[in-house]
């Protein structure tokens, strides 16, 4: 009697399933990507060169405490309100800068016991340990929203011919630069700085308190 040979599995076509089944995989998973703040950090300075000394009308305190409240130069405030008054606070104009100049472009009210110049006004932060993230964050994107607010407004004054279709010449500008991130364009650049020395970012963070 012949000896019959054993039943074979055709697995011909599992790397075929396993290939579909990634792919399936890899087009239904979303990936999780790290949210965070976008800063360039300052170069390192070794030298001992003493800091100026910062008068208190050009410091814009910001404190968050423990309960997530927002204390604007020791005053209470809301979210919703601190871009204005960061904004009314870097545009103020109420003196000169390092150099001697007023402000020509700035619009404030120019009370002489707020800020003397934008690229003398800093904002400093402060938080408690036990702020909460979403909190420090929204703070964090208000602050922001108030320089890009006065640069995207003085970036309208000044080179709204160049960019006639753009709501945001500012966005459009840095949009721009990003693209062709591979190639120098001095005049570009040279606009963007522009506006940046205009309203210098100075965001100071403390460290938290430890208790």
């Amino acid at each position: 009697m012949a000896k019959r040979a054993a039943p074979e599995v055709n697995a011909g076509s599992m790397a075929d399933i396993a290939f579909l089944l990634l792919i399936f995989f890899l087009v239904t998973t979303t990936i999780e990507k790290d949210k965070g703040l976008l800063r360039s950090l300052p170069p390192i300075d070794d030298s001992e060169v003493e800091p100026p000394i910062i008068k208190q009308k050009n410091l814009f305190t910001v404190l968050i405490n423990r309960n997530n409240q927002l204390l604007v130069e020791e005053d209470q405030m809301e979210l919703k309100n601190l871009r204005q008054a960061a904004i009314e606070f870097l545009d103020n104009g109420g003196g000169t800068n390092a150099e001697g100049q007023s402000c020509d472009y700035c619009k404030g009210k120019r009370d002489p016991s707020s800020s003397d110049h934008p690229d003398k006004a800093i904002i400093s932060m402060k938080h408690d340990r036990e702020t909460s993230y979403e909190q420090y964050m929204d703070v964090q994107n208000e602050l922001v929203a108030a320089y890009n607010h006065l640069r995207e407004r003085e970036a309208n004054r000044l080179f709204k011919r160049y960019y006639p279709d753009a709501d945001n010449v500012y966005k459009a500008m840095l949009e721009e630069k990003e693209k062709n991130q591979f190639s120098k364009d001095t005049v570009l650049n040279g606009r963007i700085d522009q506006i940046k020395k205009m309203y210098p970012m100075k965001l100071s963070e403390a460290e938290p308190d430890k208790n």
